[in-house]
């Protein structure tokens, strides 16, 4: 109607998902599908498919001026039929048949035909999380996401290697979660995809759920799944660019129409992609649209955003004279700016309790800042700098830590600066990175005693955390999204002791409010000790509401110690919680019997201390008891 197409020109149609695309419909009485489609350059369009044996003659559509959105309804066109547009350009060209860029469901690669489907056919039985997550997913919360590549994470290698279904994903990824204690899976994108070498980062169907892993209902269920178990679902979310594959938005009625037309502005140098047009309201309307229709139709908790700095830089991966200043003579790209803002403002007004997480790698301020305050209004950001950072120190070999000490402490001085997650992500384990464990130093058991320790690092350190599949047992070999993990390392005591230690650090982080209440908060952290660059040691205090701050030391060198004297906060006993050295992880067991009494003898500035038993490539963690 004309507020609907009011509304789109103005990039505020929240819910244009309701009326754009194929909608099954009854008419006067009569069933059939409305189509509808965005084509204001087009000289003609057609609905064509295997209904009309694809002949673009049959069905023409009816374009409502102004808006240029065309429309029709086709009686007896029902649920599963394929179809695709066929437009003729300003001057009649013809153009490639193109994909429904609205399409709720789409064929499987190779082919690319769009499918009509029977919405809101689903039953959700997650009204108990729904309520819940709003307390369950703020910045006081624990948050352990697990990163997940549904083609990769497990295969059936005795039916031809082929994917594991949704279905059997709810059945199989979703008790592992639960038993290792994350409290989220994130899925890299599931948006439908043409290539899978692109692991879903450059989608077609930006509103249907790749059909490799089955229907879009099968989909639903996983999540749902997801949710009755307690579990979050997180999606990995990409508005910053799309492929030029001919059935996509490229050219999509001739000229550019989602992209820039000048290729400074709307190419991507790095991945061979088109760029959004942000400045385009019905463009800003399709993208906010479809994270409203995730949050809604799916359910999703969650949207990571992919390459938010591509999008914030208009001289992103660009050579002097290959970019467009803004109207300010700026490198920073406004519209994108004000893009963000909106989705952001649109997600949280809308879903109460959702989340939005920004892959962001530079130092823009206030990513995760509220927009009234001058931020982009996501909910967290991608600590990518600690990353970087700590994965460079523990690279080196342990005689050489101690000249690069401050990349395990440098984080801490912009830490509270963002609401940070700490991740681990696919990023780190492909081309030709190795993976996390190979990129240890030394012998077998210092590397995967590298692993643990710093383990124990990532997860005492102020921050909510991320780690990929397969680094949760220290796959050896690098990710490959063509193959199942190697789940067979898991025979290996010491690969399944890596997968104890992060099965364990996880139960004791949900358990324990003082490693994540304060996490965005520099109330909440304390160093014992910052500067023992001789000994690669690391020791600091966590603290929550409560009066049993916890303590995490870390020892980045094969040297034990046998009595290793810290400050601590006050008298009492400390009860080791967890130390990575256990021989159930695989370690030497060097360890405090359990614990350590302080004693009134000052130490690093502080009147109590306690004298440690220190594990050699080990991090310790131990709480002050109630007393």
């Amino acid at each position: 109607d004309e507020t609907d197409r009011y509304l789109f020109c103005e990039g505020t149609n929240e819910q244009a998902y309701d009326w754009l695309g194929s909608h099954i419909r009854e008419h006067e009485g009569v069933e059939g599908t409305l189509f509808v489609v965005w084509a204001p350059s087009a000289q003609r369009v057609s609905v064509v498919g295997d209904f009309n044996s694809w002949d673009g003659r049959r069905h023409v559509m009816r374009k409502h001026l102004g808006s240029g959105l065309w429309e029709i309804f086709l009686p007896d066109v029902g649920a599963g039929a394929h179809y695709k547009f066929e437009i003729r350009g300003p001057q009649g060209e013809s153009l490639p048949l193109k994909a429904d860029p609205y399409a709720f469901a789409m064929q499987g690669a190779p082919e690319t035909a769009s499918l009509v489907l029977q919405q809101d056919t689903y039953t959700w039985q997650d009204s108990a999380w729904m309520e819940q997550r709003k307390t369950r997913q703020q910045r006081d919360k624990a948050i352990s996401i697990y990163e997940v590549h549904l083609g990769s994470w497990r295969r059936k290698a005795e039916e031809g290697d082929r994917y594991l279904s949704y279905r059997e994903l709810a059945d199989e990824l979703i008790p592992y979660v639960k038993e290792m204690g994350f409290t989220h899976i994130e899925t890299m994108p599931i948006t439908e995809f043409p290539f899978d070498g692109s692991w879903g980062y450059q989608p077609v169907g930006m509103f249907a759920p790749t059909s490799r892993f089955g229907p879009p209902d099968d989909c639903r269920y996983f999540i749902d799944r997801c949710h009755q178990e307690g579990i979050g679902v997180i999606m990995d979310w990409v508005p910053g660019h799309f492929p030029y594959d001919e059935h996509g938005l490229g050219r999509f009625d001739g000229p550019a129409l989602y992209e820039h037309d000048d290729p400074r502005q709307g190419f991507h140098p790095d991945w061979n992609t088109f760029i959004y047009n942000y400045g385009r309201k019905e463009v800003l309307n399709y993208l906010v649209t479809n994270a409203l229709f995730w949050l809604d139709k799916y359910h999703i908790d969650g949207l990571r955003v992919d390459a938010v700095a591509s999008m914030l830089y208009l001289d992103y991966s660009r050579e002097e004279g290959e970019w467009i200043p803004n109207v300010h003579g700026g490198r920073e790209n406004l519209e994108a700016v004000e893009f963000l803002k909106d989705f952001n403002i649109r997600s949280y007004g809308k879903y109460e309790g959702i989340m939005t997480l920004a892959e962001e790698s530079t130092s823009w301020p206030g990513v995760s800042q509220p927009t009234e305050s001058g931020g982009l209004g996501f909910g967290f950001k991608w600590n990518m700098g600690w990353m970087n950072d700590t994965l460079s120190y523990m690279s080196n070999d342990p005689i050489h830590r101690r000249y690069h000490h401050n990349e395990m402490t440098f984080g801490m001085v912009y830490a509270f600066s963002e609401n940070f997650v700490l991740p681990i992500s696919h990023d780190e384990v492909v081309h030709g990175k190795g993976s996390i464990l190979s990129r240890m130093p030394g012998d077998n058991w210092q590397q995967f005693a590298n692993l643990r320790a710093y383990y124990g690092f990532m997860w005492g350190h102020p921050g909510k955390k991320l780690l990929f599949q397969g680094c949760e047992f220290g796959q050896r070999k690098e990710w490959n999204h063509d193959a199942s993990l190697d789940w067979h390392l898991l025979g290996d005591p010491m690969h399944a002791g890596v997968k104890s230690l992060v099965k364990d650090l996880n139960h004791l982080y949900c358990n324990t409010p003082e490693l994540y209440q304060l996490d965005c908060d520099g109330a909440g952290f304390e160093w014992i000790v910052s500067d023992a660059d001789q000994d690669s040691l690391f020791a600091f205090i966590r603290k929550g509401d409560g009066n049993t701050p916890v303590m995490v030391v870390v020892n980045m060198t094969p040297v034990p110690h046998e009595a290793y004297r810290l400050g601590v906060p006050a008298l009492g006993y400390y009860s080791e919680k967890l130390n990575t050295d256990s021989a159930i992880y695989g370690g030497s067991d060097v360890g405090n019997a359990g614990g350590v009494w302080a004693e009134a003898v000052p130490s690093h500035g502080r009147e109590n201390s306690v004298c440690l038993r220190l594990p050699p490539l080990a991090a310790v963690i131990l709480q002050l008891e109630a007393g």
